[in-house]
């Protein structure tokens, strides 16, 4: 079963910015979520995908990662394409999708201003993000979405960024495991072509091929 996120997890207030966005949405969207948005996937999978926080009108209002919002289209989409979902298409938190052997979190738990979360916030929520990447198989994959999920996986893992360059399809060892870099799926990137379906499948189709 999905480990479920902890009462201190949801409940947490440690980045005063960014709770106090959160507050402040939920005045105006009382449906929303509005609150750290839990990992999605069963806890120890052999392949985790890391985000970079949740989306205001995606993740955010939906309580699921890439769940509502533009970047999820692909996402999911792809991950349907190797087997990693039991459909194409993540709609809401009660749609009865499943993930198999793939889990999915993002490196800050809640929604920034301008989908820009500050360094200091990065670092309060990194103990979250080193709590999953410690819960990943020693031969397990790891796909980084964007330069801010590669330096922080870096970080939990103890590495010196300058030694790990990130580039859209790279492949770093981390001991037994290995990171792959992709381009963030979002909006901006797949609509300026920065990002296409096929260069996005072509790190996951590198991922699935290096699992156990």
């Amino acid at each position: 079963m999905p480990r479920q996120t902890t009462q201190t997890e949801e409940d947490c207030r440690s980045c005063a910015r960014l709770a106090a966005f959160r507050d402040q949405i939920q005045l105006d969207h009382p449906d929303y979520w509005c609150k750290p948005v839990p990992s999605f996937g069963s806890a120890g999978a052999s392949l985790l995908v890391v985000g970079l926080a949740p989306g205001l009108h995606g993740a955010n209002a939906s309580g699921r990662p890439f769940t509502g919002d533009h970047a999820g289209i692909l996402l999911y989409r792809t991950l349907h394409h190797f087997g990693l979902a039991s459909r194409d298409m993540s709609c809401s938190r009660d749609d009865g999708l499943r993930l198999h052997d793939c889990r999915i979190v993002n490196t800050v738990k809640c929604v920034p201003p301008q989908n820009r979360p500050l360094p200091e916030e990065i670092r309060r929520c990194a103990p979250y993000l080193a709590a999953e990447l410690a819960q990943v198989p020693q031969d397990g994959v790891i796909v980084a979405l964007g330069r801010v999920a590669h330096e922080a996986i870096l970080r939990a893992h103890g590495r010196r960024l300058q030694e790990y360059p990130f580039a859209h399809g790279a492949c770093h060892a981390l001991g037994t495991r290995r990171l792959f870099d992709s381009y963030h799926c979002s909006r901006y990137n797949t609509q300026t072509g920065r990002l296409t379906e096929e260069s996005f499948r072509a790190v996951f189709e590198a991922a699935c091929a290096a699992r156990p």
